[in-house]
């Protein structure tokens, strides 16, 4: 195999397979892209529903959060992908990309010259391939397929229920307005998961100048008198070696990953480097701090019937959807259990949405979250704060690139946070008491009646809340004058040539909304900036 590229992509995941279609349309160019975890062929990442198999087992890294200090001292599942595609194989494939002033606030206020809404549009439409939805505010031509989903009638009484609130119906989260209820977009076509890998780099794998190596750890990126020259890796295949990039080592392995591989190649901060026997190649102190992630609080119902997805939890009934699935691509298998949400206002004297709602159109779906009794059905439904002011950590556990990194997202780390969280399992309660959704409703099991006060609220939240998947801005764009800012606005790392991150972990700060199709955004713009496009 030719050991000389002129680009390398650390990481397969969600911007990683964007770049790696985007790169190789240029047919002089080789790129190399390296992925630690194995391909897609299980069939559960390819079925819409089965995202809930995916939170937990071996498509990710096994991880746990440090014990967060401000939610019982719990340490936290923690999944991140461990696959072809990234968190898109694996994720609930909901389609959202954050309200416009987030990006303004990254350009405007965060020093992310050229990130504003208005620069980064272009490439959200680039990206889609909506079959419902078209004009100024969607493409259709784009990789990553979204669909409107059949959702099931517990979904609907859902977005009733939402409307008996005084929530209105919003049938577009991804348009002029974001705030309101409605049914999610998703990341699907034809009823399949249209993944990262599906969308961007499946179409591409025949191109002569596109090698794809999964099952390679990235032990370092190699850096020589400032100039990142490629990387160090191992796979079982092949034992240690080294690769060399021509051009640029783009490091995509999230905002997890991104931050190790970092501090492992001594890009980070001196003494945390130094503690562990690293070599400091740079000192950057941003490196692996600013984590923010989304706390999301589920409350469950138990239902008087048989109304939910969990019927088909039933052997005779599992059966029946396979083969409804198989026949029609219609039915439960084409769910993402997650069909409902809706933005909306804890404060209600605030700008923008301040809170996200996910429903799930059962109980028990996901790992850590609650179930009811066994043989009953039941409904979830999740809030989780969109802009929280906590900021958390990723620390080297050792020197060794086999070792998981120490991950604390310091959740409900501001008491903001935690009054903003405490609002969501509120309105959360009353959208579940709406005649819409009550008539099916035999009991609310978590929480129970027994939690009414604020204090019994904030309880309940330090007690079940958990990560909604969203970790970001560990290696922060901005501005020069900004010390913790790791990349510049156009993601190359500072005081090292020839090396750029490309993935959430650039994030200057968390977007209102779920994250990966800001990645692929991200991924796209990149591609414009490394090819001179922009």
């Amino acid at each position: 195999m030719a050991q000389g590229y002129d680009y390398i992509i650390v990481g397969g995941g969600s911007a990683g397979c964007v770049l790696a279609n985007r790169l190789t349309e240029d047919a002089s160019v080789r790129v190399l892209l390296l992925e630690a975890g194995g391909s897609d062929r299980h069939p559960f990442i390819h079925m819409p529903v089965g995202f809930a198999k995916m939170t937990t087992g071996p498509h990710t890294w096994g991880l746990m959060t440090a014990p967060q200090k401000h939610a019982n001292n719990r340490e936290i599942p923690y999944a991140q992908a461990r696959v072809i595609g990234g968190g898109s194989s694996i994720n609930a494939e909901v389609f959202t990309r954050g309200h416009p002033s987030d990006y303004d606030r990254w350009a405007r206020e965060e020093g992310c010259d050229g990130w504003a809404f208005d620069d980064i549009r272009k490439y959200f439409i680039r990206s889609e391939g909506n079959t419902v939805f078209a004009g100024e505010w969607h493409g259709t031509d784009g990789p990553l397929a979204v669909s409107s989903l059949n959702a099931q009638p517990m979904t609907l009484a859902f977005v009733r229920s939402c409307q008996e609130r005084g929530i209105p119906f919003n049938p577009d989260f991804n348009g002029a307005v974001q705030e309101g209820a409605g049914v999610y977009q998703t990341t699907t076509r034809n009823a399949r998961r249209c993944s990262a890998a599906v969308g961007y780099l499946k179409p591409v794998m025949h191109r002569p100048n596109l090698t794809v190596r999964m099952n390679v750890l990235v032990k370092r990126v190699v850096v020589e008198k400032g100039r990142a020259t490629g990387v160090d890796i191992w796979s079982a295949k092949t034992g240690s070696e080294t690769v060399h990039a021509d051009q640029e080592v783009i490091v995509t392995t999230g905002a997890i990953g991104t931050p190790k591989l970092m501090m492992l190649s001594g890009l980070g901060p001196a003494a945390h480097l130094k503690a562990h026997g690293i070599d400091v190649q740079a000192d950057l102190p941003g490196v692996g701090e600013n984590l923010t992630d989304h706390f999301g609080i589920d409350i469950v119902a138990e239902l008087t019937g048989h109304d939910s997805l969990d019927k088909y939890n039933k052997p005779h009934w599992a059966l029946w959807a396979g083969l409804q699935y198989l026949a029609f691509r219609t039915g439960p298998v084409a769910s993402n259990v997650v069909e409902g949400g809706a933005f909306w206002y804890a404060d209600p004297d605030a700008a923008t949405p301040d809170l996200q709602f996910h429903f799930l159109a059962g109980a028990g779906a996901e790992a850590g979250v609650p179930s009811v009794r066994p043989g009953a059905s039941g409904i979830t439904l999740n809030s989780y704060t969109l802009r929280p002011k906590s900021r958390g950590t990723v620390r080297l556990r050792s020197a060794d690139p086999k070792d998981t990194p120490i991950i604390d997202p310091n959740f409900l780390g501001h008491p903001e946070d935690l009054k903003t969280s405490v609002e969501g399992v509120r309105i959360s309660r009353e959208i579940f008491a709406q005649p819409s959704l009550q008539k099916y409703i035999r009991a609310v099991r978590f929480p129970d009646d027994s939690v009414q006060t604020q204090a019994e609220y904030e309880a309940y939240a330090r007690a079940f809340g958990r990560t909604s998947y969203h970790p970001t801005c560990t290696c922060k764009m901005g501005s020069s004058d900004d010390p913790m800012a790791v990349v510049d606005p156009r993601l190359r790392v500072r005081g090292v040539d020839g090396l750029r991150l490309c993935d959430s972990s650039v994030m200057p700060s968390l977007i209102g909304s779920n994250t990966n199709a800001p990645t692929i955004m991200i991924g796209e713009k990149a591609a414009d900036m490394i090819r001179g496009n922009h």
